[in-house]
């Protein structure tokens, strides 16, 4: 958005705990919000100073539209479940007082059980029902799937507690066989899952968002186009999991990896997506094997220290970049947490993790952090921290500037980083035809996060596409 047109508006209700970030459209038709970088750094900086780094725990939320019906997503959808549907994990607005009953670790869904009466053992056969543990799992949505539970139990249950947490809106499937799940909040927002095929090699994984938008804005990220609308709840992060299973296990085989690598900032969230990823690890339910269990972060320095010493998930850091100068630009999180502060904890807590290693994301930008010298820079940025490297082809999408690195300098890339002792991978694009690929998800709709100032050093490769 051009700075002169449009501004942002903080507002404080200090009476409470709730912190509003309200967008502000241009007046302007004249100018496309997409392609108007800000004037400077400085306005940007104090809205990320709020909310990237809050005082005292706050929830943050924006005044924006819902998700338009007519997105072009729906032009391309291949199966639609309609809200009566057994799939579609329908929400009645008269439940919304009943307790969710996937928000809960076992032992509080034990005590929860227990305190209206019923034995562990129930609660036990309750919780596998819901999540199952074996071939025969049913995934539970219905009370009328809670077959040999006892009757009372299942009274007990409809009256006081719901099995869902979302509704299915759409399923878009992509040229690759790649899955796109658009899912309803009890609020009306929308949030996607992304469900990544790979039967050659068993491994099928489920991509989960934890917040709807993102506050980060990245700038080669669309969902950080949107801003950050709230957080997602537990169970509204453990249910697209839970929807996967049961949508999918009988298509693509079963799903054995999580990654929490869809909407938002997963460690921005870390009270809810700690006690997520504890349900979807736990033996007796979804039995997800916690190495397979990837929270990724763009680098808030606290969080990521906490879920090192708490966690036994695998941790994966957006690098991006291998100087504060580009990292400051793409990934403003960087002005708090710069590359040496990252590397120095991560350095420092790793230390203590037994055969654990950090997995380091690197999205690939043509002409900006793709030099020989980003390569070499890498191998030394990163010594002494055990870790894996991913290198990631850029999706194009509506607003950014940025190309994606050419294929064979990708591979001369991934060559050096190997050649200096690092393990490395390339990632290859999944379901990008259908916008569901690395850093597609989300609608922004019409009110934007602002596009930052590109370097004056790289605006003449961003140029004709700025």
């Amino acid at each position: 958005m051009e700075s002169s047109c449009c501004i942002w508006i903080r507002r404080v209700k200090m009476a409470t705990t709730t912190t509003s970030i309200v967008f502000r459209p241009t007046t302007s038709s004249s100018i496309s919000p997409l392609f108007a970088p800000l004037r400077s750094y400085k306005s940007t900086l104090s809205l990320f100073s709020h909310i990237f780094y809050p005082r005292r725990s706050i929830s943050i939320t924006a005044t924006l539209p819902l998700q338009s019906s007519s997105s072009p997503f729906s032009q391309t959808v291949h199966h639609q479940c309609s809200s009566s549907s057994a799939e579609d994990g329908g929400i009645n607005s008269k439940d919304s007082q009943k307790i969710i009953l996937k928000g809960m670790r076992y032992k509080e869904f034990e005590n929860w059980v227990t305190s209206q009466g019923y034995r562990p053992a129930q609660a036990l056969m309750l919780w596998k029902l819901l999540y199952g543990n074996n071939s025969k799992s049913i995934w539970a949505h219905s009370f009328e799937e809670l077959e040999g539970l006892n009757k009372d139990l299942t009274k007990m249950i409809s009256k006081h507690a719901k099995l869902k947490a979302l509704q299915v809106k759409d399923i878009i499937t992509a040229s690759d066989g790649t899955r796109k799940i658009l899912f309803t909040l009890d609020d009306g927002l929308i949030i996607e899952t992304v469900i990544i095929p790979n039967g050659d090699k068993g491994r099928n994984t489920v991509c989960v968002s934890s917040q709807v938008g993102c506050a980060m804005n990245c700038q080669f990220c669309f969902t950080g186009r949107m801003g950050l609308r709230r957080n997602l709840t537990a169970e509204e992060i453990v249910e697209q999991a839970v929807f996967a299973r049961r949508l999918f296990t009988s298509t693509v085989g079963p799903i054995s990896n999580v990654v929490f690598m869809g909407m938002g900032e997963p460690l921005q969230n870390i009270e809810n997506v700690m006690k997520a990823a504890d349900i979807m690890v736990d033996e007796q339910g979804l039995h997800f094997s916690p190495n397979k269990v990837t929270i990724s972060t763009s680098g808030l320095v606290p969080q990521i220290k906490r879920f090192l010493r708490h966690s036994k998930c695998a941790l994966a850091v957006s690098l991006n970049a291998t100087t504060d100068e580009v990292r400051n630009w793409i990934m403003p999180i960087n002005r708090k947490y710069n590359l040496s502060l990252l590397l120095d904890t991560l350095r420092e807590e790793l230390q203590f993790k037994h055969k654990y290693k950090v997995l380091f994301e690197y999205v690939m930008l043509a002409g900006v952090n793709d030099s020989i010298d980003d390569a070499k820079r890498i191998i030394d940025l990163v010594k002494g921290i055990p870790c894996k490297i991913n290198l990631i082809t850029f999706n194009p999408h509506s607003g950014s500037h940025f190309q994606p690195t050419a294929d064979e300098k990708m591979v001369e890339f991934r060559n050096i980083l190997a050649e200096g002792g690092l393990t490395v991978f390339m990632r290859p694009s999944r379901g990008d035809d259908q916008m569901a690929a690395c850093g597609q998800l989300g609608n922004p709709a019409d009110l934007q996060a602002p596009l930052l100032k590109v370097p004056p050093k790289f605006q003449p490769s961003l140029e004709p596409s700025v």
